[in-house]
């Protein structure tokens, strides 16, 4: 009778146990012959065509993420460990270039469906925040096709196994093995042509493996990456599926048409039969109409044929540029004059941009992408250096990063060399902080968030990429906001470039009077510290909307923005500093700030200024500043200049006292 009272319970708890384990285990799978009607999750620039294509980005510069719409299990119910999985695509990557395309894609597991403050370099997956952070639970297979050294990347061409970061757990060049003849076959990711992936997690092994091949050849015996790595440790339940993709400057459309995925089996086949057809890339096929009336054109072409080569001769003349052969190692960030001139109407004055210490600068329309440049024409007479100057911009062109503007490539021609950079749609910091243009005034937490964006890119020149970039012209008008609004540092390097040959407006240093350092000024030598020195004065002048060299025509002399500040900061009258136009409207603690990093950043002495990684603590509050006083202050840099007080060895400074140290001691670059 007791057994018999209990077996209801009993039953209850058993159902209980197994209901639990099948959901935890559950055996989902599915497959998608291409995205009509399919439930997904997308963001960004991703799509899915009315032929039923999923387009992560079509061709402009872009973003896009697609998502399972629900989270799945990995785990097993009984041990916690993750369980074998398998997920098979059908892709394609479409560049308007047969050389190049930007950035890639990838399929991706992930604890979250919020990538949203991802970069593109980082395949919209991470971003220099979190890259390599352990938190982050994410395992991906990258189709990358851009070579980021700061990936340590193999080439731009690749196929790679990422565990939490960027940085490849294991690549290889794209290709497959041929079942017949064991070889290597390679294959390009960007060719426009469909590709079939297959990615296979054994559980019990431990075991990754990754095989790609051409759509419609059967999957190749032997995977092309194969890693041993257990993903228990990695995966969090419940955690997305999904697919992420970014372009840089580059047109490329990046397009799935089949998916499919099994939980503790291999994935359905995917019928390539069903799959949508690729959009059509290049030139459109010739018509009947043409094939009737090419004859009667020839025949009218022959009878032109004088004017013809004239207008060939003219248009070789227009279009004449300067090429040589060490330049076939730069290869895509070479930009033909042909289509610079064609993007900016033949540089008109309707599309001048500005003309700043290096140049005139134009918007243009490249004429295949569509995509929106600004082309800088700068003199360079002399042929001295030009192979070490190129292969700067070449080497400067791979910086990326969010807070820097571009550098897409060059173009030479004559006594021309032309810089092609991404185009920032909201122009110059300095016509903002003086409202010229028409252009409105910026709020408080606007400068600030341009101030901290600025902080961060000159942070990642001095400290983060693979080399040291200096600046040395920091200043509001070589800082562009992009269509949010975020501060992006222009010309980085170009004052680093001119070493190599001739400096296009001056005979003397480059830079800005006002921006200059007095040890600059003195030795002719920029260091890490100098753009420091600049930088404090761009904190002043964003915050004061005072230029940094200020005319009294009262008594006939000038005096600075540093001194003006300090005056004020002496007699207990810093907030009083802030913009006037901004009438009170801005949280006087965060301005303080900045107008005392803006005074540390801008002593005359090195040693008392700070790197850019301890600036972007204090400005993201994760160090409190040091304590300034009277005597660490006790000059002028009015009476510095006129005088020539500059730094020497023997000088001596105060020292300012942090809770971790003296201020020192901290200072310094790279």
């Amino acid at each position: 009778m007791l057994q018999m009272k209990h077996m209801p319970l009993l039953s209850s708890i058993v159902f209980l146990v197994f209901t639990i384990s099948v959901f935890a285990g559950s055996e989902v799978q599915f497959v998608y012959h291409g995205f009509s009607g399919v439930n997904l999750t997308m963001d960004g620039n991703a799509k899915v065509t009315p032929d039923g294509l999923l387009e992560l980005t079509n061709d402009t510069v872009n973003l896009g993420h697609t998502f399972y719409p629900s989270p799945l299990n990995f785990r097993k119910w009984l041990n916690g460990t993750v369980q074998s999985f398998s997920v098979s695509f059908v892709f394609a990557i479409l560049s308007v270039h047969d050389d190049i395309s930007a950035d890639g894609m990838a399929f991706f597991v992930s604890p979250t469906k919020n990538l949203s403050n991802t970069w593109a370099q980082y395949i919209g997956l991470l971003n220099s925040e979190n890259d390599g952070n352990t938190s982050n639970h994410m395992f991906a297979v990258e189709l990358d096709t851009t070579q980021n050294n700061e990936f340590i990347d193999i080439d731009n061409n690749h196929v790679g196994i990422n565990i939490n970061s960027l940085h490849s757990l294991q690549a290889h060049h794209a290709g497959y093995y041929d079942d017949q003849s064991k070889s290597l076959k390679n294959l390009t990711l960007f060719s426009g042509k469909a590709m079939q992936v297959w990615v296979n997690y054994n559980g019990d092994a431990s075991q990754i493996n990754v095989t790609l091949a051409p759509v419609g050849t059967p999957k190749p015996e032997r995977p092309l990456l194969s890693a041993p790595y257990n993903l228990s440790g990695i995966l969090k339940d419940p955690s997305y599926i999904g697919f992420s993709a970014t372009t840089g400057a580059i047109s490329t459309q990046h397009c799935v048409l089949g998916w499919s995925f099994a939980m503790n089996g291999p994935a359905p086949a995917i019928d390539v039969s069903k799959l949508p057809k690729l959009p059509r890339i290049g030139p459109k096929p010739h018509s009947k109409v043409m094939e009737i009336t090419l004859p009667i054109v020839t025949a009218a072409f022959v009878l032109v044929i004088g004017l013809v080569i004239s207008l060939l001769v003219y248009r070789s003349l227009r279009y004449s540029e300067l090429k040589e052969d060490w330049e076939i190692d730069f290869g895509p960030h070479r930009f033909s004059f042909k289509d610079l001139l064609h993007a900016t109407e033949g540089f008109k004055n309707k599309n001048l941009l500005g003309v700043g210490g290096f140049g005139k600068v134009y918007k243009g329309i490249l004429p295949k992408s569509k995509v929106e440049v600004a082309v800088k024409k700068v003199a360079h007479e002399s042929r001295q250096g030009m192979k070490e100057f190129v292969a700067e911009v070449v080497s400067i062109g791979r910086l990326r990063h969010r807070n820097l503007v571009p550098l897409l490539g060059y173009c030479r021609r004559q006594g021309e060399l032309l810089l092609v950079y991404d185009y920032m749609s909201n122009g110059s910091l300095n016509k903002y902080l003086y409202c010229e243009d028409g252009k409105p005034l910026l709020s408080w937490s606007q400068r600030f968030h341009i101030i901290k964006g600025v902080a961060f890119g000159l942070l990642y020149l001095h400290e983060k990429w693979e080399k040291v970039v200096i600046h040395r012209d920091i200043k509001p008008s070589n800082v562009l906001l992009d269509s949010e609004m975020n501060g992006r540092l222009g010309d980085f390097g170009l004052s680093k470039l001119y070493d190599h040959g001739t400096d296009p407006q001056t005979t003397h240093m480059v830079g800005t009077m006002g921006y200059l350092s007095p040890e600059f000024v003195h030795t002719g030598k920029a260091s890490t510290l100098t753009d420091v020195f600049a930088f404090g004065i761009f904190l002043l002048e964003v915050t004061c909307a005072q230029r940094p060299v200020k005319q009294n025509p009262l008594q006939a002399n000038q005096n600075t923005l540093v001194d003006w500040v300090l005056d004020h900061w002496r007699n207990g009258l810093l907030s009083e500093t802030v913009d006037t136009r901004l009438q009170g409207d801005f949280n006087a603690d965060e301005a303080c700030l900045v107008l005392k990093l803006g005074l540390m950043c801008s002593h005359p002495f090195t040693s008392a200024r700070p790197s850019m990684h301890q600036v972007m603590k204090y400005l993201d509050a994760g160090m409190p500043l040091p304590e300034l006083t009277e005597t660490h202050f006790s000059f002028t840099m009015r009476a510095l200049v006129q005088n020539k007080g500059l730094e020497s060895r023997n000088m001596l400074y105060p020292e300012l006292t942090t809770s971790i140290g003296t201020f020192s001691s901290l200072s310094g670059g790279r």
